[in-house]
């Protein structure tokens, strides 16, 4: 393969999580390996930064930062939900990039991110222009077709975990068969989260919290639900139940959502939790029952994350970049592959973005045990390993001391685009 001489660009997109940041920083320290890569720019906001020429100089970071990048949650370099509508918006895309010499392209990020990315290419390709673009996996709901699993989802699961055992703690200290504790969790159209919540039950202890599960991939249904929390309060002193934000009735639709969309059409979720509040309180008007909802906060839970979430991050970053550079591959996305012995180990492949783009790879059902509100043991033994060690952040007066980009700003050479 002809070695290709130019610019690297490299963008977030979509929700951030504790680990995106890491994939930044492995793009980083594997493009100074090679020499046919002049420079290293970051788009700020996504292809809203492409739009506008917004790029930065990630060369110029000192390698402390980037180093700290893989400890730093959010995205550092900024990210949108921006869908890129019209031909203009593709055309603009390319002329940013001629006009900087990009010929290598990273987009971390998740469904919605790899089709972008896809569009891009095959219109660098239609026009002759000599562009690699590479997709780096990114996102908490876990639920991109082909990879075995996605960077971030360790750690979310890893802090719902925990905070489902702190929790738990209070509920046992203050419930006399009269309380219930509910817990609402990201994931839109996948329980892959919500299901994560299991890794805190003890081995060999299936009544311990969360006591019941409820997921988008079960049709919701409130006669089963009552039943539920009936059963469990008769035998614990309290019911911890973990719900995804996705959870849909028998007839498909959210029992929560909001009128507004977002760029991608989205349905803005949240408010599961109170919906099956509502619920308790109509059935069961005797018990307390209480709310928690993570929100923000789970995506962004550093403190505590799975090392080898942050690990394996950093590693797509560097195989984005070695898949580009070294093998001439372009129009793909690395994708985490599991071992295939007792011990666990992930290795990085290729799969073509249009494998990836707008997919939504839905927890099997087997995994799920008859009773629809707890995991099987296949489950467990599939994310477990994801959850595993602790990522070191430092600290500064008894606070986490995450980094930042000083964002040397790259010239602009062409006008201004109106979006």
């Amino acid at each position: 393969m002809a070695e290709l001489v130019g610019n690297v660009l490299v963008g977030q997109s979509g929700g951030p999580t504790a680990v995106i940041n890491a994939s930044v920083a492995g793009v980083v320290s594997e493009a100074l390996n090679h020499e046919c890569i002049e420079e290293i720019y970051g788009t700020l906001n996504g292809v809203l930064g492409i739009l506008n020429e917004d790029f930065v100089d990630l060369a110029s970071e000192s390698q402390q930062v980037i180093r700290g990048l893989r400890y730093t949650p959010g995205a550092a370099l900024g990210t949108c939900r921006y869908k890129l509508k019209k031909q203009q918006d593709f055309e603009r895309v390319l002329e940013v990039f001629k006009a900087h010499n990009i010929r290598y392209f990273f987009y971390a990020g998740g469904n919605d991110s790899q089709d972008t990315a896809d569009k891009i290419s095959k219109l660098a390709q239609e026009q002759n222009y000599d562009l690699r673009v590479i997709g780096i996996p990114k996102t908490i709901d876990n639920d991109l077709p082909v990879t075995d699993h996605c960077p971030g989802y360790g750690s979310v699961i890893k802090h719902i975990c925990s905070t489902v055992r702190q929790v738990a703690c209070d509920n046992e200290a203050m419930g006399q068969h009269d309380l219930v504790q509910i817990i609402e969790v990201m994931g839109r159209n996948a329980g892959w989260i919500a299901a994560g919540a299991a890794l805190a039950k003890r081995r060999d202890q299936p009544n311990d919290p969360p006591h019941l599960i409820y997921l988008p991939e079960v049709a919701f249904s409130t006669e089963k639900f009552v039943g539920d929390v009936q059963r469990v309060l008769k035998r614990e002193k309290y019911c911890m139940i973990v719900v995804g934000e996705g959870l849909i009735d028998a007839d498909g639709n959210y029992v929560s959502a909001d009128d507004k969309t977002d760029a991608f059409g989205h349905a803005q979720l949240g408010g599961a939790a109170d919906y099956l509040k509502g619920l308790v309180e109509q059935n069961f008007p005797t018990v307390k029952c209480r709310t928690v909802k993570l929100g923000m906060a789970q995506r962004a839970a550093v403190i505590g994350g799975s090392k080898a979430d942050a690990d394996e991050a950093y590693l797509a970053g560097q195989a984005a970049v070695k898949a580009a550079v070294v093998e001439g591959e372009t129009d793909k996305m690395v994708t985490l592959l599991r071992g295939d012995t007792d011990h666990y180990s992930c290795e990085t492949g290729l799969a073509p973005l249009g494998d990836i783009a707008n997919g939504v790879k839905k927890l099997p059902r087997e995994w799920i045990n008859e009773d629809g509100v707890s995991m099987s043991n296949q489950f467990i033994r599939y994310a477990q390993p994801l959850i595993q060690g602790e990522t070191v952040v430092p600290y500064e007066n008894g606070l986490p001391a995450f980094v930042k980009l000083e964002k040397v700003r790259v010239d602009k050479a062409l006008p201004a685009y109106e979006i």
